[in-house]
């Protein structure tokens, strides 16, 4: 890892230029080329963070900001290398014009599982890291329709405060002579985007076309009001197999089928007083 120790600019929040960002991109992309770069980013001034201490194990928490410069982390870039000399020539390639080439850089390597003595502890780690190689990257709930997608996935976007990402057509893919000039223009791969969220769908040819069964959408809303809003849109023409209202569980509780034949939960995150 690669320590960049702040100085009186990081601190003051002085963000650079975008001559001195591209030259940082540019260090990194060279070290993501040659399969090395894991990882990096800058830190916010200690104006924004805190420090917390503890003493006989209670935690004291201070508040930045903290006037000892050279002792705090602007920012770190997290790579690989053989040896310490190769890392020691990375760093060396730091962009000389971050900081007007007067800079602080602390090298320092980390441990890895095979550093640390067999037992109780590690196997606790190696779960956890065991567990972290399985997890996959998103979870996207996908949707089958059979003709409507464009219209299903446009209504979601507006009810979901979504972006409609990508609407793909079978004309516009490489199956388009798989089909007939009847389905050229339905949905092969349809996706939106609700912040870090996805959905997508597509259109199932004719005889592939299987009703959706077994599955519903849950989506969850901090506000009961919010919850009940997209509870009655997607309710429009549709089919209230619950009633939206308060549950044991949660002040807003409420399941629909709607009128394209997709089951949803729509839920309150708060939960419901004892």
């Amino acid at each position: 890892m690669i320590i960049r120790k702040a100085d009186a600019n990081t601190e003051a929040e002085v963000m650079p230029t975008q001559a001195d960002f591209e030259a940082m991109g540019r260090y990194n992309e060279q070290m993501l080329n040659d399969g090395v770069f894991i990882d990096g980013t800058g830190l916010k001034p200690s104006s924004y963070g805190a420090r917390i201490d503890f003493h006989d194990g209670q935690p004291v928490v201070t508040d930045g900001p903290f006037t000892e410069t050279k002792e705090l982390i602007a920012g770190f870039t997290l790579f690989e290398a053989a040896s310490k000399a190769e890392a020691i020539e990375r760093v060396k390639q730091w962009p000389p014009s971050d900081g007007d080439g007067n800079v602080s850089l602390e090298l320092r390597q980390l441990y890895e599982m095979a550093d640390f003595e067999e037992g109780e502890g590690l196997d606790v780690h190696k779960d956890m890291d065991a567990r972290m190689q399985r997890q996959p990257a998103s979870i996207c709930p996908h949707l089958s329709f059979e003709g409507n997608c464009a219209e299903a996935l446009t209504f979601y976007a507006e009810v979901l405060g979504g972006d409609l990402q990508m609407m793909m057509t079978y004309r516009d893919s490489p199956m388009a002579s798989d089909f007939g000039d009847a389905w050229q223009d339905k949905v092969i791969h349809g996706t939106i985007a609700i912040g870090k969220l996805k959905l997508s769908g597509c259109d199932v040819p004719p005889g592939r076309y299987h009703k959706p069964q077994g599955l519903d959408v849950q989506i969850s809303f901090p506000e009961v009001e919010r919850a009940r809003a997209a509870f009655c849109e997607l309710a429009d023409q549709g089919t209230i197999s619950m009633p939206f209202e308060e549950t044991f569980w949660s002040k807003g509780f409420g399941m629909v089928t709607d009128r394209f034949g997709i089951a949803w939960m729509v839920n309150t995150d708060s939960p419901n007083e004892p």
